[in-house]
């Protein structure tokens, strides 16, 4: 993952030299820009191009201008404009925008995780704005980005009737599990488990509004079980891991379940609100029933369908019962959810319980509904095709910048959270 790639320009007025390195490595690992041999106050516009598996095209650039020594680097050198302005070491990255021209409310997504991402970084002279593909480029250098380590296997999970994929990191094991949950509109995405185990987590993500939607408990049952009895997963070192719905599920399990003793548990942009003794497909019927979704610029506004938030305790999770350490990641401008209220209410009822103790919340401002893992472009609007075939703009909130700034502290803290809850505590009891 660590080789440098340069190229030296053929234009015979600018011998420019660009280098990125590493050229290859992991989506959430930083990598530098550095252009050098320029002359000194020399303008320039680097730029990023990113060509998606669907065929639509992202791109992200920013302007310069040279040192004395004839240098640009992106570590320590501030944008003077473009899509972003100044020291960002990877703001070519996360604040790619489709390009001109493009069908609205795309969203950049990685289907395919056992291929690269590859992002074009080219130089081009003057503070350029537009008509890129006119541009003599001066230099240009390929960047692959991955989700899947060396070593890491991809495993197509079909027991039971279940549609998943388990990713299990380099090695003989065993190794921490982690059940991965997304949201409603999302059969299976595997990328972020990918980038788990990548660091060191067997992790299964899981289509559970598939066709096992009407006995969704029974599938996560069913996946829980897989991983427990998996002989490379320590069957004593399980975590679940939720995003909007799969935090709402996660919670569930967390508070109920007597399968699996969870020893720790994540929920990103999620609520404890929903009908307990209910499926999933009863949770969509609430919200349904509730009536109180919100439409600005033709774009469909959720965060208010769960307020206010229930006093009924047959109507939001009692997660007075949870009993292992539970982080939840909060963007406090999430316009599908509504995650403060309901982070806040989940607060009040573990300290009334006495469990508050095991309770971390990470609150975002300016940040939105989709928390991914870092670097990925912020989505504050885009089309959503539920599984029922109908499509919506959905609005999902946030800010670009404190977007990204938070997608990279949480993911941070979300893989110590499971190291200190999962790897580290049990391998020090294994080993006593």
């Amino acid at each position: 993952f660590y080789n440098i790639v340069s190229t030296v320009s053929t234009d015979k007025t600018e011998q420019i030299r660009l280098s990125v390195y590493p050229s290859r490595g992991l989506v959430d690992e930083k990598f530098t820009v550095l252009v050098q041999k320029a002359p000194p106050g020399f303008q320039m516009t680097i730029r990023a191009l990113h060509q998606c598996e669907d065929g639509n095209g992202w791109e992200a650039f920013a302007h310069y201008t040279a040192d004395a020594c004839g240098t640009v680097n992106l570590s320590e050198d501030p944008s003077m404009g473009g899509t972003y302005s100044g020291v960002e070491p990877m703001g070519l990255i996360w604040s790619l925008k489709p390009v001109p021209g493009s069908k609205p409310g795309i969203r950049l997504s990685k289907k395919n995780v056992q291929t690269p991402m590859e992002f074009t970084i080219s130089v081009y002279k003057g503070h350029q704005t537009e008509g890129f593909v006119d541009q003599v480029q001066l230099a240009c250098v390929v960047v692959e980005r991955w989700y899947m380590a060396p070593g890491v296997r991809r495993v197509p999970i079909t027991e039971g009737g279940l549609i998943g994929v388990l990713f299990l990191p380099p090695g003989p094991g065993p190794f921490p599990g982690v059940l991965d949950l997304w949201g409603r509109g999302i059969d299976i995405a595997e990328y972020r488990s990918a980038l788990l185990a990548s660091h060191g987590f067997a992790s299964m993500t899981l289509n559970y509004m598939g066709p096992l939607k009407a006995s969704s408990d029974a599938a996560k049952l069913t996946a829980l079980r897989v991983l427990q009895q998996h002989p490379q997963i320590l069957s004593s070192s399980i975590a679940m891991l939720g995003l909007s719905f799969g935090a709402s599920m996660t919670l569930k399990m967390a508070a109920y379940s007597d399968v699996v003793k969870f020893r720790c548990a994540v929920c990103i942009s999620g609520s404890h609100v929903q009908p307990v003794d209910g499926s999933v497909a009863d949770l969509i019927a609430y919200c349904q029933k509730q009536g109180k979704t919100g439409v600005e610029d033709n774009q469909l506004i959720g965060r208010d369908l769960l307020l206010p938030i229930p006093t009924d305790p047959t109507m939001k999770v009692d997660v007075g019962r949870v009993q292992c350490p539970l982080l939840l990641i909060v963007g406090e401008d999430d316009q599908n959810w509504p995650v403060y209220e309901s982070a806040q209410d989940m607060k009040e009822m573990m300290e009334r319980s006495g469990n508050s103790h095991l309770l971390t919340i990470l609150l975002y401002p300016k940040t939105g509904h989709l928390i991914k893992p870092p670097y990925a472009p912020h989505s504050g609007v885009s089309t959503l095709t539920y599984t029922t075939g109908k499509t919506v703009i959905n609005l999902w909130g946030g800010e670009m910048v404190p977007h990204c700034r938070a997608q990279e502290d949480a993911w941070r803290k979300i893989l110590v959270f499971l190291r200190e809850n999962l790897y580290v505590n049990n391998y020090a009891k294994s080993s006593k």
